[in-house]
């Protein structure tokens, strides 16, 4: 699946797959988006994932799904092979882990495949 580049003149370049949600590739675009996010009151979604982990591919429909849906809700991607530090940071040892973020202070964090947990969680907490 090929990405594409989008401006987003709040965040800047962001890596955007089609379904919404941008997969960020290093510590500098991390910290990039990181900061952006802290000025708004969006929620912000982080789903830490490797590419060995079998139920997060089985997670990623309803996570596309939810991209899709929650057009007021930013999600993102992490690999933690990619970005540990990243990672470690949200304490994200099981996976999948998704970690939610308002004003860039996490507010609630899921681990596991949960979807009706998650789509919970995000219906509550992107108001």
């Amino acid at each position: 699946m090929r990405s594409s580049f989008s401006f987003n003149y709040n965040k800047g370049l962001t890596d955007t797959q089609p379904s919404g949600i941008v997969e960020i590739r290093s510590v500098d675009q991390w910290k990039a988006y990181f900061e952006a996010t802290k000025g708004n009151n969006k929620l912000l979604v982080i789903q830490f994932t490797a590419t060995w982990c079998g139920p997060c591919r089985l997670i990623d429909p309803a996570i596309k799904e939810f991209a899709a849906k929650y057009k007021d809700v930013d999600f993102i991607k992490i690999d933690v092979d990619k970005l540990f530090l990243v990672a470690q940071q949200f304490e994200a040892n099981t996976l999948p882990a998704f970690v939610l973020i308002k004003k860039g202070k996490e507010v609630d964090k899921i681990v596991g495949v949960k979807k009706i947990e998650l789509q919970n969680k995000i219906e509550q907490l992107r108001i």
